[in-house]
């Protein structure tokens, strides 16, 4: 495994906004990955924090999501083969993430 990868996105919304839009969020990811032959093995909840496992081309991702009242903290371990991609992801995840939390609802 390679560093772990962590991308803190701040938000305005209050603990616990930010978690049901994060639970709302991966529903969507749930649905949308799903059809692309990415399979997500665990999303479990404990408290504010979310831990997750994706699956894709025999290569897994873990790592964990807390929940803080005015930040998130998006932590990704990758395997080494997927690591050459880290600065690409944590991109994709800032930009979603904020996409997520900042927007109006």
């Amino acid at each position: 495994m390679a560093k772990p990868m962590v991308v803190e996105i701040p938000h305005e919304l209050g603990r616990e906004e930010a978690r049901r839009r994060i639970d709302e969020g991966t529903v969507k990811v749930r649905d949308a990955l799903g059809r692309s032959g990415i399979t997500i093995n665990a999303l479990n909840w404990t408290g504010d924090r979310l831990d997750y496992s994706v699956t894709a081309l025999a290569q897994t991702v873990d790592g964990q999501i807390d929940v803080g009242q005015d930040i998130v903290r998006v932590e990704v371990r990758m395997p080494l083969l997927l690591s050459m991609f880290a600065q690409k992801i944590q991109k994709i995840v800032g930009k979603e993430g904020n996409n997520l939390l900042l927007t109006k609802k």
